[in-house]
């Protein structure tokens, strides 16, 4: 995902500029730090405060001119209006947050408020259109079954979550004035992974297969998880 958030910002934006990045609900703030040290100025919304005290503490380990390029702030994604004026951000994060907001309209639309004209919105969703592979593949047939007919779904953490459908978030963001610009598949393969596997030795050749499946249809449409960017008309 990384490597895709890449290409699209240097796509974007002139080689040097330094962005203003606003990452909503960061959590422990693996891309919010990521592109602080690529040289952006990066304020990270978050309301989770064992998630913060993470970001925290990763920054303090950071060299001085980092530290100085990125903020964090306690606060729900759905009051950006309340932290920051319109237009304040060249790029907006909100990865893996979507599945925990029962109604995300009313998030979608103020994060694209928070987008400068050309701004480029970034999301991370689950995908709706392909909640039955995961449990297909695992041989729970009933939950596969269940899983054609809705969008609800149980995550790892347990949690009653939900999943986005291509075809809506496509439409919610030409309504709110940040029409879909690019998507891909991430976890095309590797969702059924156990959560703490080791690294496989050739990790480098796992990536690049990923990131080909993850751009490439018909791999990409049957991904666990959707990488939508918009761009602010």
């Amino acid at each position: 995902m990384a490597r895709q958030l890449d290409e699209q910002i240097v796509g974007r934006f002139p080689v040097g500029k330094r962005l203003r990045v606003l990452d909503v609900g960061m959590g422990q703030g693996t891309q919010a730090l990521r592109l602080a040290r690529a040289g952006h100025q990066v304020t990270g919304l978050e309301q989770d405060a064992k998630m913060i005290a993470v970001a925290r503490e990763s920054l303090a380990g950071e060299p001085e001119g980092i530290r100085e390029r990125m903020r964090i702030i306690e606060g729900d994604g759905r009051d950006t209006g309340v932290h920051f004026l319109p237009g304040s951000f060249d790029v907006v994060l909100c990865h893996g947050v979507l599945m925990y907001v029962e109604e995300p309209d009313p998030l979608l639309a103020g994060l694209a408020r928070m987008l400068a004209p050309g701004g480029l919105l970034s999301l991370l969703v689950r995908n709706g259109d392909a909640l039955a592979i995961r449990p297909g593949l695992s041989g729970d047939w009933a939950g596969a079954l269940a899983a054609f007919d809705t969008v609800a779904y149980r995550n790892r953490l347990g949690l009653d979550v939900r999943a986005d459908r291509l075809k809506d978030l496509t439409a919610t963001l030409a309504g709110i004035g940040a029409p879909l610009h690019a998507w891909y598949g991430v976890r095309v393969f590797t969702d059924t992974a156990a959560d703490g596997a080791d690294v496989p030795a050739d990790v480098e050749t796992l990536l690049a297969v990923e990131e080909k499946a993850g751009r490439t249809d018909p791999y990409r449409g049957v991904a666990a998880l959707l990488h939508l960017c918009g761009v602010r008309g």
